[in-house]
């Protein structure tokens, strides 16, 4: 990498960080804010730490994660002695990055042949503005990736992913609404196969009506997929603002198909930021990327340190 390039990351890396730190404003002033009030008077007794767990239970993150994170930071308080407010928050940023880092973040490819990254959530997730803003970000670390329209039963899916496809210049395999998403995936492998493309990233049927349906189709489309390529990463798209209900959701598909990952939009329209901490302790699934706007650009790779950084700054 040239000098050029590397100081052309660096303002993109800032540029990134300002983004989260203001998409985090609402979860800034639910969470972080009355934490600091709560810290003002010095006294760390019994009222405060209930104070304390009343403010990360609202937050979202969870009952039993509420109390995980409260006594982590009491024992480090104790260990390093800790008196100030600031000294406090502080330490309470650092147990939340710790709790965040699972170290399985990053995403898997395939050594050899196309990967395939199979995308699945309920409709109104953004899950396809998500694909797109995916292939743009992998396009910019010089990956070669198509779409495959496997969203075949909602209406108009086809047709916004194959829009969403043409505004970043990648191609969209796609066959007519109602088909078999399968047999959409399948030419999207061959295709993949044949070009010498990177990533196939696909799209799937956005409903949970029945579980047991959801489940055959996604391990079908797996089978399938994996004829001509390995499908390395399943990543589930939630939508922040939905709070604990999605953390319901992520339960649900977990339940129906092996989730590598989970893509959390919409953070910057929630005031209940927690749910990142819910989702990573309650159901052991990494958060592989977070949104925090409308932006191409404001999809970015979830990093915990940052995360609480921006949270807590």
């Amino acid at each position: 990498m040239t000098i050029l390039e590397e100081e052309a990351q660096e303002e993109d890396r800032e540029g990134w960080f300002s983004r989260l730190r203001n998409g985090l404003s609402k979860s800034r002033m639910n969470f972080v804010a009355p934490l600091s009030r709560a810290m003002a008077s010095r006294r760390f007794d019994d009222a405060f730490w209930e104070e304390v767990e009343e403010i990360l239970v609202g937050a979202d993150v969870g009952v039993d994660m509420t109390m995980i994170l409260v006594e982590r930071v009491k024992a480090r308080m104790a260990r390093e002695k800790v008196k100030e407010p600031e000294q406090l928050l502080a330490l309470f940023r650092g147990v939340l990055a710790e709790a965040l880092d699972t170290g399985a973040q990053y995403l898997r490819f395939a050594t050899q042949g196309p990967s395939v990254f199979m995308v699945v959530g309920v409709n109104g997730t953004g899950k396809t503005t998500t694909i797109a803003k995916l292939g743009h970000l992998l396009q910019r670390d010089e990956k070669t990736v198509i779409f495959a329209a496997g969203d075949t039963f909602r209406a108009a899916g086809v047709e916004q992913l194959e829009t969403w496809g043409e505004r970043v210049g990648l191609h969209t395999v796609k066959h007519r609404q109602g088909a078999d998403a399968a047999a959409v995936i399948h030419d999207a492998v061959e295709s993949a196969n044949a070009r010498g493309i990177d990533v196939v990233i696909a799209d799937t049927a956005g409903r949970l009506h029945t579980k047991t349906n959801l489940m055959e189709e996604l391990k079908k489309i797996r089978r399938i997929a994996e004829r001509g390529a390995q499908v390395t990463e399943t990543l589930l798209v939630i939508d922040a603002t939905t709070g604990q209900n999605g953390v319901i959701q992520a339960s649900r598909f977990k339940e129906a198909v092996d989730v590598t990952g989970v893509v959390l939009t919409k953070l910057d329209g929630t005031a209940k930021g927690g749910i990142v901490v819910a989702i990573v302790h309650d159901l052991g699934i990494p958060i592989k990327f977070i949104g925090v706007g409308e932006g191409l650009d404001d999809l970015y790779p979830f990093d915990p340190e940052e995360f609480a950084a921006a949270l807590f700054s």
